[in-house]
């Protein structure tokens, strides 16, 4: 008898335990798919470094679009520049041969983004060109191992990224190619077949996730067709429900034309997406440190790119209205990282080691801008049973810093994040007025965008 009834209960168990696995399900339809809560690790990250690195990275001239630049649009500069330097007959897939990638150190790499502050990196896998950074099954000898550098690039980064730091490691893929036949034949046939999505984008993208397990899938390349073609939503509801990184992998809004800014995990909208305003959904600003482009150019300009001053306001401003900060930084073909781009990445954590408090984990506040003085972001952050306020300012004031936003309570206290000592304070019919005294420059926290700490805000 007690046999018998133990035998009920594990059926009964496991009758339970099919019957939430089943009710957990993800449909392909945007409703339930949008429905999945983001894994916290995400938004908790606040920041990512995304890398462009690809065949277009050997030519280097005026972006990763070259390609289409060249024999698409046909450029007067791009055919210039080929008529110039390169053999009447020269094709682009010529290019892949100086891929060499000779000074590609994956563990180096990992240690500049890990020094970013970063909590997570998105490699481009495949760009519009097909060419992939993986020894893909289905892009013979036109991969990474086949032709070019004889690496498995993805699989490095992503050993490198997991074994030497706490980072999440994410793919780009894009899901179209500029010049692939079977894509061309299905855009001609008005997308009513699918060829290409069938024998290329679907099995390189099962590939990518069975084989290197990305926490982060960032699709591009979407805008010609729907999603009914691209067969996003089949492959989203397995990602979400079957594959192996079910419980933490995350995804953007690009899977169709028409899709991008409403459906998807977080929201993208454009690229340098930066809205100034709270948004209803979680979203992230993918952007760059060369104003111009996303993969490296040789012709590259101090003036090109982004200061600290300028690279601090639209990330605080990011995470202040609610989303995360993808930085981009684009690889030489032989395998290295810019030194403006590192020095810029290595500020960028030195900021964050001060101020990161004000960063990681924070949520938006009441009022993202101050009321009365421009200039001014804000965040919240965890404290207790209540919260902090952090307050952004790129400029310490002669006077005393006057603030509508905040309400303060009698034991409201005021400090600045990294530094010793307390601020007075004054309420004012409007808000608060901090007096910041005259601190040296060799005692600042930081070089750029201080912090300031309020407690026990009544608002």
């Amino acid at each position: 008898m007690i046999n018998s009834m133990s035998s009920v209960l594990i059926c009964l168990q496991t009758l339970l335990g099919v019957f939430l696995a089943c009710a957990a399900q993800y449909k392909p339809t945007w409703e339930s798919l949008d429905s999945r809560p983001l894994p916290t690790w995400y938004d908790e990250a606040k920041l990512g470094i995304f890398i462009h690195w690809g065949v277009f990275s050997v030519p280097s001239f005026r972006s990763e679009w070259f390609w289409w630049d060249w024999q698409g649009v046909k450029y007067k500069d791009v055919e210039s520049f080929m008529q110039k330097n390169y053999k009447p007959d020269f094709t682009y897939a010529e290019f892949a041969r100086d891929f060499t990638a000779e000074f590609f150190e994956p563990a180096q790499w990992a240690e500049i983004f890990n020094a970013s502050g970063a909590g997570y990196i998105v490699l481009v896998s495949k760009h519009h060109e097909g060419y992939t950074n993986w020894p893909s099954k289905y892009s013979w000898n036109w991969n990474s191992m086949d032709v070019g550098p004889k690496r498995d690039i993805v699989g490095e980064l992503a050993d490198a990224i997991r074994s030497k730091t706490k980072l999440h490691f994410g793919l780009y893929h894009s899901l179209f190619e500029w010049f692939n036949p079977l894509f061309l034949e299905d855009k001609a046939n008005n997308f009513t077949t699918q060829n290409f999505v069938n024998s290329k984008t679907l099995p390189e993208l099962y590939e990518l996730v069975n084989k290197y397990k990305p926490d982060v899938v960032w699709s591009d390349g979407d805008w010609d067709a729907k999603d009914t073609y691209w067969k996003s939503r089949n492959f989203i509801a397995w990602l979400y429900n079957s594959s192996p990184v079910k419980d933490t992998v995350v995804t953007n809004d690009r899977w169709g034309s028409g899709v991008m800014c409403h459906h998807g995990g977080f929201l993208t909208c454009s690229d340098r997406y930066n809205p100034g305003k709270l948004q209803k959904r979680k979203w992230e600003n993918a952007m760059t440190l060369d104003k111009q482009s996303w993969g490296y150019r040789r012709r590259v300009e101090l003036s090109d790119v982004l200061t600290m001053e300028d690279l601090l306001e639209t990330f605080v401003s990011t995470v202040s209205c609610g989303g995360n900060m993808l930085l981009n930084v684009g690889p030489t073909h032989e395998g290295m990282i810019d030194p403006v781009f590192e020095e810029r990445l290595r500020q960028l954590g030195s900021w964050l080691q001060v101020n990161g408090e004000a960063i990681y984990k924070s949520r938006p506040w009441s009022f993202q801008n101050d009321t009365v003085t421009s200039g001014i972001w804000y965040t919240k952050g965890k404290s207790g049973d209540g919260y902090n306020v952090y307050v952004f300012t790129q400029n310490i004031p002669s006077g005393p810093l006057i603030l509508g936003a905040p309400q303060p309570s009698p034991q409201t206290v005021v400090s600045m994040l990294g530094y010793q000592g307390k601020f007075a304070w004054e309420k004012t019919s409007t808000g608060m007025s901090i007096s910041i005294p005259a601190i040296p420059v060799n005692e600042l926290p930081c070089k750029w965008a201080w912090v300031l700490k309020l407690t026990n805000i009544q608002n």
